[in-house]
């Protein structure tokens, strides 16, 4: 004989020689005579290792003491414990001790991943990532979701939660911002036969989201390939002199010709522009001499030009002094003014005074 005891917190199941008998309430009870007692806790789903759910719940008092809920095999059953989320319950059928608590179960269809408006968001936080996809799309993005590599609908800016079932899910991100492309090291003849390497730059952004996909292969590389055809169009239609004049002209050229294929690439051209025009190094010397000859000659013309204004000048002043003496007498002092500043010491021989005989000097009468 052994003794077993059952704690309030436990319930028993009496066996006899294998066969279910009855439940066991808390208490002292005794095995003997091909007797055995299975004990099973309150806080734990009711599993015994002898017999099969069914068995124990065609005891009308067992079943009376437990809560019960079948899950279909595409479902999910939340349970929730006195109100508060437990667990994710798959296909079967599951029973809980409802002695001193509340069992409810919220059943959801998967047959279709998208979860339901009405699953609390904090329950995919309580429950492991295998029943669930989450899809985080960014402010900036917007992203293309897929069943069964099937377009569904685009997602904007949020979380998303998706439930993993037999349905295959895919998402591409596709980035909403303005864009920049670059295109570089272009050469291209000009009509007058000289080659130039040409680097361009154009912005866009994405306008449909679905048919710049579903409609046209690689976007980017056709965007690229129509930027170069309009470059070349234009550079080969002019001379390198009338090209370096009208670069300005070229960008509103290239920016006319890529709004013109907008639709066609499902996007929005916002800008386009040359950023750089590179010359053959033979070219470039050639401009470099030139530009220098006629910076020389601009500066040759300007020295001219100053050396007239000062020669003029002094022929101003010397008719005003000429006509009158005061101002001849002051043009005097201020040169006396200015030798006095850069001598230190002056010696003078004999008497008299130092002024008149510096202005005897200055006038040519030592």
């Amino acid at each position: 004989m052994k003794k077993i005891i059952i704690n309030e917190n436990q319930r028993g199941f009496l066996f006899k020689n294998g066969k279910y008998i009855k439940m066991l309430g808390a208490g002292k009870h005794y095995t003997f005579g091909g007797r055995e007692i299975e004990v099973s806790e309150l806080d734990q789903p009711v599993v015994s290792e002898k017999c099969a759910l069914d068995v124990l719940l065609s005891d009308k008092e067992f079943s009376s003491r437990v809560s019960v809920v079948e899950v279909a095999d595409e479902q999910l059953a939340l349970h929730f414990v006195n109100g508060r989320f437990t667990s994710v319950l798959r296909h079967g059928r599951h029973a809980f001790w409802a002695i001193s608590d509340t069992h409810e179960y919220k059943i959801v269809d998967i047959s279709s991943p998208e979860a339901a408006s009405d699953v609390p968001e904090y329950i995919f936080s309580n429950i492991p990532s295998v029943y669930y996809t989450r899809i985080e799309v960014a402010e900036y993005q917007k992203a293309r979701l897929y069943f069964n590599q099937k377009f569904v609908r685009i997602l904007d800016a949020g979380t998303y939660y998706f439930w993993k079932s037999a349905v295959r899910i895919d998402v591409e991100f596709v980035d909403t911002r303005l864009t920049q492309m670059d295109i570089t090291g272009q050469e291209i003849l000009t009509q007058d036969k000289v080659s130039l390497r040409i680097n361009f730059v154009c912005s866009y952004r994405v306008t449909d989201y679905v048919r710049i996909l579903t409609e046209i292969d690689d976007f980017a590389e056709q965007l690229h390939v129509a930027a170069q055809l309009a470059l070349r169009e234009y550079v080969g239609k002019y001379k390198l002199d009338e090209i370096l004049e009208n670069k300005d002209q070229m960008s509103q050229f290239m920016l006319e010709k890529l709004k013109a294929k907008e639709k066609d690439f499902f996007i929005e051209i916002t800008d386009a522009g040359v950023k750089d025009i590179i010359l053959p190094g033979e070219i470039r010397e050639i401009m470099n001499t030139v530009l220098v000859a006629e910076k020389r000659a601009q500066a040759n013309v300007i020295t001219r030009r100053e050396e007239v204004a000062s020669t003029r000048s002094l022929l101003n002043t010397a008719k005003l002094m000429d006509e009158n003496q005061t101002l001849y007498k002051l043009k005097e002092l201020e040169y006396v003014e200015r030798i006095c500043e850069n001598v230190g010491n002056i010696n003078l021989n004999g008497s008299g005074d130092v002024l008149t005989q510096l202005t005897g000097i200055l006038r040519g009468n030592p």
